[in-house]
């Protein structure tokens, strides 16, 4: 997984802060690994009187799939990096989870394909004789 971090011209921090930010990242999407291509952090300063004036955003690209973008603001670029971070991974929980885990079990699309296709859904004999519904029997 490649990692690109960049600033606005506003935002001090230079090497320190990408390999701070790099490192960080590397160890919070550890179990995301295989399955993202790259990850890039944007920090910026948003010009104005606001207090939380300081933005990260980070791009995810999951293979296969549409990149994922979050977006934190707050009074500093530490605050901000944990604040994406921290929605990044529960973005990123959230599609792994969807695309790998079917409810426990492999989705049907994932079954092998039956031996005999004539006899999908049919019952073996005995399996209704214990019926005590009224009428069938």
């Amino acid at each position: 997984m490649q990692i690109q971090v960049n600033t606005d011209h506003n935002v001090h921090g230079g090497e320190r802060l990408a390999t701070y930010v790099t490192t960080d990242l590397e160890e919070g999407l550890f179990r995301f690994g295989g399955w993202l291509t790259g990850v890039e952090v944007h920090f910026s300063e948003d010009g104005g009187s606001k207090p939380e004036d300081k933005k990260c955003v980070i791009e995810a690209r999951p293979s296969g799939k549409q990149p994922v973008a979050v977006t934190h603001h707050a009074t500093t670029v530490d605050d901000a990096f944990a604040g994406a971070k921290q929605k990044l991974v529960r973005v990123l929980d959230s599609r792994y989870n969807r695309a790998h885990d079917h409810k426990g079990s492999d989705s049907i699309r994932h079954m092998p394909p039956p031996e005999d296709p004539a006899q999908v859904g049919v019952l073996e004999d005995g399996e209704n004789s214990g019926d005590t519904t009224p009428g069938v029997g």
